[in-house]
């Protein structure tokens, strides 16, 4: 028994490892955390409960079966933040670059067809090349099915999705379609396309960072819901977004304690809006004096600025914000902003979160 229990230790100790030990330096000389790390990080300690740790691809094409690392490219399972359920599944660069195939896409489905049973949000931590090219239809295959969990969870349970890497081709399909989507500046790209392949089709030349890096895609595109300094502090400022969001279409948003005094005066706001009608005014100075204890979570901040969107907290309970900036454009609807609210409302609106 004593041999059994070695030799798992010694399997669990290799999987951890994913692509190896230099591969994992190369990571962090890039300014980015391993999969495993980012779970940690995302994650109440100690609350991470992993599923197919031991699960290898099946391909034996190209000399693939060589090669099968413990875990497939993606670290999948449920855990808890704050003490609510979450399903969350983070790919490994390290493990071909991430690379879907078809057993990377089990993976996944599966944490997706149990977020869905069990009523939890699903957080997706990407850092993937796209698909498998050595497995060819069968890694295509594998992204429509991911994509049909995805629809099937759209308004059921929250999807959260992280771009720690660069995401291309079929990659950044699914997090397009999830509620939010959020980016690593300077270390994450989604494009379908990279900046090779533009140059050769149209002879243009594009950085990878004009084509699909944080500040596009947060700033022009409207892709991205915010962007974030690196990994450490992405991965904090989801656990303060899920701490907004409800478990599923069920059950309500949590009720956190409060310590500002509902019956508060704020002086300040008596003279917030100016006499002068041609004279703007932040607005983001009332709402964060509305706010419990100041706390505005923001989305999309960089893009469409004469509206603003986000969550608060009044009296415990979450709040979405849709507010005109007259700071910007004196507060007026173009498409941008109107897109931009739309899209916020949509998602929380209540017919959404509640049956």
């Amino acid at each position: 028994m004593k041999d059994i229990l070695d030799e798992l230790e010694n399997r669990r100790r290799e999987a951890r490892l994913g692509g190896g030990q230099r591969r994992i330096d190369a990571q962090h000389a890039r300014g980015k955390l391993t999969a495993r790390e980012r779970i940690e990080l995302l994650l109440d300690e100690g609350s991470f409960e992993e599923f197919d740790m031991f699960v290898r691809h099946r391909s034996t094409d190209f000399g693939m079966e060589n090669d099968r690392p413990y875990g497939d490219g993606v670290v999948t399972g449920w855990g808890t933040i704050n003490g609510r359920m979450v399903y969350v599944f983070s790919q490994d660069f390290t493990v071909f670059g991430g690379s879907l195939s078809e057993t990377h896409a089990q993976k996944i489905c599966k944490i997706m067809d149990m977020a869905l049973q069990n009523g939890a949000p699903v957080i997706g931590l990407n850092d993937s090349g796209g698909a498998r090219i050595q497995e060819g239809v069968a890694s295509l295959a594998g992204y429509a099915d991911v994509f049909q969990r995805n629809i099937m969870a759209s308004g059921v349970v929250p999807q959260i999705s992280v771009i720690m890497g660069p995401c291309a081709g079929g990659a950044v399909y699914s997090p397009a379609m999830t509620d939010f989507i959020f980016m690593v500046k300077d270390t994450s790209y989604m494009f379908v396309t990279g900046p090779d392949v533009v140059k050769t089709v149209t002879n243009e030349v594009v950085t990878a960072e004009q084509l699909g890096g944080a500040s596009t895609h947060t700033k022009k595109s409207s892709v991205a819901d915010g962007a974030f300094e690196n990994d450490v502090e992405a991965l904090t400022e989801i656990r303060r977004l899920f701490d907004f969001l409800p478990l599923n279409n069920r059950e309500k948003a949590p009720t956190r304690p409060f310590f500002d005094d509902p019956n508060r005066v704020e002086a300040s706001l008596d003279t917030l809006v100016p006499d002068n009608p041609n004279q703007p005014y932040d607005m983001k100075e009332l709402i964060v004096k509305v706010a419990d204890e100041g706390d505005f979570y923001e989305i999309q901040k960089d893009h469409a600025g004469n509206i603003v969107t986000g969550f608060i907290r009044i009296e415990g309970q979450t709040v979405g914000v849709v507010a005109n900036q007259p700071m910007v454009l004196a507060g007026c609807l173009d498409i941008d902003s109107s897109r931009k609210a739309a899209r916020f409302v949509r998602f929380a609106t209540p017919s959404k979160f509640r049956s």
